[in-house]
């Protein structure tokens, strides 16, 4: 028997999202953050999300911090848009897959998570919303 899938692309060229309401709001916050986070200085991620590409460089070249920013931005916006749709389009699909990349580096990196050792000394919270993220995203892109 084969597994449910949660999200299948169908003959018509859209991907249908068969998230039941808590993977769904689980996916909402996640998207949120990464907006949040973008926008608020405060916030646990922004750091994450704002510093340089290349750890060893102090700066990034200020055109491709701005182009990341707003292609950053503009993805999570779409997604957070987007969460509540039965259907989404190959487009809205990159903007899912790119904002649950950048969550999950987010929450990586604001966590220390380094390697799956430190990820199983976490607490199970984390662990769980670093699974969850993960398999969101492998599964999406299974179907890009």
């Amino acid at each position: 028997m084969g597994r449910n899938r949660l999200f299948v692309r169908r003959r018509d060229g859209r991907i249908e999202i068969r998230l039941n309401e808590f993977a769904r709001a689980m996916a909402k916050e996640t998207f949120g953050a990464v907006v949040r986070a973008e926008r608020e200085a405060n916030h646990e991620w922004h750091n994450v999300l704002n510093g340089p590409i290349d750890p060893s460089s102090d700066h990034d070249d200020p055109v491709a911090t701005l182009t990341r920013q707003n292609d950053m931005a503009s993805n999570a916006e779409l997604a957070l848009v987007t969460v509540d749709e039965q259907f989404i389009n190959d487009s809205e699909a990159w903007a899912w897959l790119s904002t649950f990349q950048v969550a999950l580096r987010s929450i990586a990196l604001a966590h220390a998570l380094v390697d799956e050792e430190s990820l199983e000394r976490s607490d199970e919270t984390l662990v769980s919303q670093v699974r969850a993220v993960q398999q969101f995203l492998f599964e999406l892109a299974e179907c890009l």
